[in-house]
Protein backbone atom coordinates (compact mmCIF):
# COMPACT_ATOMS: atom_id res chain seq x y z
CA UNK A 1 0.00 0.00 0.00
CA UNK A 2 1.15 3.55 -0.74
CA UNK A 3 2.34 5.69 1.52
CA UNK A 4 -0.61 9.05 1.95
CA UNK A 5 1.00 12.28 0.81
CA UNK A 6 -0.50 15.30 2.65
CA UNK A 7 0.52 18.38 0.66
CA UNK A 8 0.26 21.67 3.01
CA UNK A 9 -0.45 24.92 0.65
CA UNK A 10 0.50 27.25 3.18
CA UNK A 11 2.06 31.23 2.87
CA UNK A 12 4.38 33.12 5.29
CA UNK A 13 1.96 35.11 7.89
CA UNK A 14 2.81 38.43 6.68
CA UNK A 15 0.67 41.39 6.21
CA UNK A 16 0.19 41.74 2.60
CA UNK A 17 1.05 38.32 1.94
CA UNK A 18 -1.41 36.16 3.80
CA UNK A 19 -4.82 36.37 4.62
CA UNK A 20 -5.69 40.02 2.22
CA UNK A 21 -9.33 39.18 2.35
CA UNK A 22 -9.34 38.49 6.28
CA UNK A 23 -7.66 42.11 6.58
CA UNK A 24 -9.52 44.02 4.21
CA UNK A 25 -12.62 42.77 6.10
CA UNK A 26 -11.12 43.62 9.57
CA UNK A 27 -9.52 46.43 8.71
CA UNK A 28 -7.09 45.05 10.33
CA UNK A 29 -3.66 43.67 9.38
CA UNK A 30 -2.20 43.30 12.42
CA UNK A 31 -5.28 40.92 13.77
CA UNK A 32 -4.82 39.27 10.27
CA UNK A 33 -1.50 38.52 10.77
CA UNK A 34 -2.10 37.32 13.99
CA UNK A 35 -4.80 34.89 13.01
CA UNK A 36 -2.93 33.94 10.23
CA UNK A 37 0.03 32.82 12.65
CA UNK A 38 -2.67 30.49 14.81
CA UNK A 39 -4.18 28.99 11.86
CA UNK A 40 -0.69 27.99 10.62
CA UNK A 41 0.56 26.81 13.54
CA UNK A 42 -2.50 24.51 14.09
CA UNK A 43 -2.33 23.40 10.94
CA UNK A 44 1.52 22.62 11.20
CA UNK A 45 1.18 20.79 14.46
CA UNK A 46 -1.50 18.09 12.81
CA UNK A 47 0.36 17.63 9.45
CA UNK A 48 3.42 16.47 11.49
CA UNK A 49 1.65 14.20 13.52
CA UNK A 50 0.44 11.42 11.52
CA UNK A 51 2.80 8.56 9.64
CA UNK A 52 2.01 9.82 6.11
CA UNK A 53 4.39 12.35 4.51
CA UNK A 54 4.06 15.97 4.64
CA UNK A 55 5.24 18.27 1.81
CA UNK A 56 4.89 22.39 1.86
CA UNK A 57 4.22 24.07 -0.70
CA UNK A 58 5.05 28.10 -0.04
CA UNK A 59 4.89 31.11 -2.20
CA UNK A 60 7.10 33.11 -2.55
CA UNK A 61 9.71 31.04 -3.39
CA UNK A 62 12.10 33.27 -0.84
CA UNK A 63 10.03 31.74 1.52
CA UNK A 64 11.23 28.24 1.03
CA UNK A 65 14.25 29.15 3.02
CA UNK A 66 12.51 30.49 5.90
CA UNK A 67 12.07 28.88 9.91
CA UNK A 68 8.76 31.52 10.90
CA UNK A 69 10.33 30.89 14.67
CA UNK A 70 9.63 27.54 14.25
CA UNK A 71 6.23 27.68 12.66
CA UNK A 72 7.74 25.93 9.28
CA UNK A 73 9.62 22.98 11.23
CA UNK A 74 13.16 22.16 9.53
CA UNK A 75 12.57 18.79 8.62
CA UNK A 76 9.91 19.16 6.33
CA UNK A 77 10.16 18.75 2.92
CA UNK A 78 9.62 22.43 1.29
CA UNK A 79 8.79 23.04 -2.64
CA UNK A 80 7.58 25.89 -4.50
CA UNK A 81 4.29 26.58 -5.07
CA UNK A 82 5.31 27.65 -8.79
CA UNK A 83 3.26 30.29 -10.87
CA UNK A 84 -0.12 30.90 -12.46
CA UNK A 85 -3.53 30.59 -10.51
CA UNK A 86 -4.34 28.23 -7.47
CA UNK A 87 -5.42 25.94 -10.25
CA UNK A 88 -2.31 25.74 -11.89
CA UNK A 89 -0.15 25.91 -8.41
CA UNK A 90 -2.78 22.54 -7.31
CA UNK A 91 -2.15 21.03 -10.37
CA UNK A 92 1.47 21.14 -9.82
CA UNK A 93 1.16 19.54 -6.44
CA UNK A 94 -0.44 16.64 -8.02
CA UNK A 95 1.90 16.09 -10.92
CA UNK A 96 4.90 15.85 -8.66
CA UNK A 97 3.46 13.39 -5.71
CA UNK A 98 3.57 9.51 -6.55
CA UNK A 99 0.84 6.87 -7.24
CA UNK A 100 -1.20 6.54 -4.27
CA UNK A 101 -3.16 8.36 -1.35
CA UNK A 102 -2.71 12.46 -2.14
CA UNK A 103 -4.49 15.12 0.14
CA UNK A 104 -4.27 18.94 -0.29
CA UNK A 105 -4.88 21.48 2.51
CA UNK A 106 -4.52 25.09 3.77
CA UNK A 107 -3.85 26.81 6.58
CA UNK A 108 -7.57 28.57 7.31
CA UNK A 109 -9.06 25.52 9.06
CA UNK A 110 -7.69 26.21 13.04
CA UNK A 111 -10.30 22.69 13.88
CA UNK A 112 -8.01 20.58 11.61
CA UNK A 113 -6.47 17.54 13.73
CA UNK A 114 -4.58 14.73 13.16
CA UNK A 115 -7.43 12.21 13.41
CA UNK A 116 -9.24 14.08 11.00
CA UNK A 117 -6.57 13.84 8.38
CA UNK A 118 -6.21 10.06 9.50
CA UNK A 119 -9.76 9.75 8.35
CA UNK A 120 -9.12 10.82 5.79
CA UNK A 121 -6.80 8.90 4.39
CA UNK A 122 -8.61 5.60 5.44
CA UNK A 123 -11.87 6.72 3.13
CA UNK A 124 -9.68 6.53 0.46
CA UNK A 125 -8.92 2.88 1.09
CA UNK A 126 -12.50 2.07 0.06
CA UNK A 127 -13.17 5.32 -1.87
CA UNK A 128 -11.80 7.08 -5.21
CA UNK A 129 -11.62 10.85 -3.19
CA UNK A 130 -12.74 12.82 -0.16
CA UNK A 131 -13.32 16.22 0.57
CA UNK A 132 -13.60 18.43 4.20
CA UNK A 133 -16.20 20.63 2.96
CA UNK A 134 -15.63 24.04 4.54
CA UNK A 135 -19.02 26.29 5.45
CA UNK A 136 -18.27 28.87 2.62
CA UNK A 137 -18.53 26.40 0.10
CA UNK A 138 -15.19 25.76 -0.14
CA UNK A 139 -13.27 23.04 1.23
CA UNK A 140 -10.53 22.18 4.16
CA UNK A 141 -9.27 19.12 2.58
CA UNK A 142 -9.50 17.25 -0.83
CA UNK A 143 -8.16 13.61 -1.63
CA UNK A 144 -7.95 11.12 -4.60
CA UNK A 145 -5.89 8.05 -4.79
CA UNK A 146 -3.46 8.93 -7.84
CA UNK A 147 -2.63 6.62 -10.70
CA UNK A 148 -1.26 7.00 -14.07
CA UNK A 149 -4.55 7.93 -15.37
CA UNK A 150 -5.61 10.22 -12.79
CA UNK A 151 -6.93 13.57 -14.53
CA UNK A 152 -6.46 16.83 -11.95
CA UNK A 153 -10.04 17.93 -10.79
CA UNK A 154 -8.84 21.70 -10.08
CA UNK A 155 -9.79 23.10 -13.88
CA UNK A 156 -12.33 25.58 -14.29
CA UNK A 157 -13.15 25.73 -10.42
CA UNK A 158 -14.54 29.11 -9.28
CA UNK A 159 -11.82 29.73 -6.43
CA UNK A 160 -12.97 31.47 -3.15
CA UNK A 161 -16.25 31.42 -3.28
CA UNK A 162 -19.76 29.27 -2.55
CA UNK A 163 -18.86 27.11 -5.41
CA UNK A 164 -15.37 25.79 -4.93
CA UNK A 165 -16.06 22.24 -3.60
CA UNK A 166 -18.90 21.35 -5.86
CA UNK A 167 -17.32 22.53 -8.73
CA UNK A 168 -14.27 19.92 -8.01
CA UNK A 169 -16.74 17.22 -7.14
CA UNK A 170 -18.10 18.03 -10.60
CA UNK A 171 -14.85 17.71 -12.28
CA UNK A 172 -14.35 13.93 -10.97
CA UNK A 173 -15.42 10.96 -13.14
CA UNK A 174 -19.15 10.60 -12.58
CA UNK A 175 -18.91 6.82 -11.14
CA UNK A 176 -16.03 8.11 -8.72
CA UNK A 177 -17.09 7.23 -5.09
CA UNK A 178 -16.98 10.19 -2.75
CA UNK A 179 -16.32 10.46 1.09
CA UNK A 180 -17.03 13.53 3.24
CA UNK A 181 -15.57 14.37 6.54
CA UNK A 182 -17.11 16.87 9.20
CA UNK A 183 -17.43 20.80 8.18
CA UNK A 184 -15.68 23.39 9.20
CA UNK A 185 -15.04 26.67 9.26
CA UNK A 186 -12.58 28.33 7.21
CA UNK A 187 -11.61 31.56 8.10
CA UNK A 188 -11.21 33.75 5.12
CA UNK A 189 -13.55 36.58 5.69
CA UNK A 190 -14.13 38.46 9.50
CA UNK A 191 -17.33 37.00 9.21
CA UNK A 192 -15.69 33.53 9.78
CA UNK A 193 -13.26 34.76 12.35
CA UNK A 194 -16.20 35.62 14.32
CA UNK A 195 -18.30 32.26 13.46
CA UNK A 196 -15.16 30.14 14.92
CA UNK A 197 -15.26 32.53 17.93
CA UNK A 198 -18.00 32.06 18.92
CA UNK A 199 -18.19 28.47 18.41
CA UNK A 200 -14.41 28.00 20.49
CA UNK A 201 -16.24 29.72 23.21
CA UNK A 202 -19.44 27.95 23.17
CA UNK A 203 -16.97 24.74 23.88
CA UNK A 204 -14.98 26.10 26.15
CA UNK A 205 -11.61 26.73 24.03
CA UNK A 206 -10.14 30.51 24.93
CA UNK A 207 -10.64 32.52 21.61
CA UNK A 208 -7.42 33.27 20.20
CA UNK A 209 -7.09 37.62 20.05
Amino acid sequence: MHRAHLLIYAKPPRMGLAKTRLARSLESPTQARRIAMMTLAKTMRAAMAGAWKPVLYTAPDSALTESLGGLWPAGLERRSQGSGDLTQRLNKGLAEAPPGPVLFIGADAPDISPALIRRAIRALQKQDAVFGPATDGGFWLFGQNKTARTKSPFGNVRWSGPHAMADVKANLSTAARVAELPTLIDIDEAEDWEAWRSVAERHGKPPQR
